[in-house]
């Protein structure tokens, strides 16, 4: 029985290395990830930003053009009413009149469009000071996750060389047939590959075990796979008592 025992400990031992292995190599992936996102959202505002100032520089053509427009017609009402104080006949002057109440409404219009053409300018101003806000902030955060990757990475396989040399080490307390079969299952299934039974239950795949591969795991002579997720299994109570 203890080395029964023995055996499982070393491998709950080298199960706790691999689980620590795993989330380190994880973070590996996820870490540069993020980066990746931060870059991503940075570029898409970017876009956006220069969306809006495309569209602020067409508004401001617009805006430019109208205030030369409305000018143009102020002059042109200006001129007319002098020219209405030189009309000789009432033809002529009802003609200056309809020539100026038809530049007054045009003008009236143009003042209507002027408005409305400033408050879109001033909601692309909006959007843009927010979004350079917003720019500057991921900025920072790349800036800052771009300074911590390095050393967060360097420590993450500093680590995980310090753990590669102690699963050496395991591996080496482990009888080759049973690491053999460990390793066979650690590649084919999902973390973790070494589960105590509890109340004859896996808590691998949280299946009852069998009646008689429970008498037999329960004898406590050899270590045996879960009929059911093949993962390697030891009753809780042998190894709480020998706790």
């Amino acid at each position: 029985m203890s080395k029964y025992i023995d055996q499982i400990k070393k491998l709950v031992e080298l199960q706790e290395i691999d689980s620590e292995m795993i989330k380190l190599k994880d973070r590996l992936v996820e870490a540069p990830k993020h980066l990746e996102e931060l870059q991503a959202s940075l570029d898409d505002i970017e876009g956006q930003i220069d969306q809006i100032r495309e569209r602020l520089d067409l508004l401001n053509q617009q805006k430019t053009k109208l205030q030369k427009d409305i000018e143009e017609d102020s002059h042109k009402v200006k001129k007319s009413k002098n020219k209405l104080m030189m009309v000789s006949n009432t033809k002529e002057y009802h003609a200056m009149m309809r020539e100026m109440d038809n530049l007054e409404k045009l003008n009236r219009f143009r003042e209507e469009e002027m408005s409305n053409l400033m408050e879109d300018i001033q909601v692309h101003q909006e959007k843009m000071e927010e979004l350079s806000v917003k720019r500057e902030s991921v900025k920072e955060e790349l800036a800052l996750s771009q300074s911590t990757l390095d050393s967060e990475m360097e420590k993450f396989n500093k680590r995980i060389s310090q753990l590669e040399k102690g699963r050496k080490k395991a591996c080496a307390n482990v009888p080759v047939p049973i690491l053999s079969r460990y390793n066979f299952i650690r590649d084919r299934l999902n973390n973790p590959v070494i589960v105590s039974v509890k109340r004859g239950v896996c808590t691998g795949c949280y299946i009852s075990i069998p009646p008689q591969s429970f008498i037999e795991i329960q004898k406590g002579e050899q270590i045996l796979s879960c009929p059911n997720c093949q993962r390697l299994i030891f009753w809780e109570e042998h190894f709480s008592n020998d706790s």
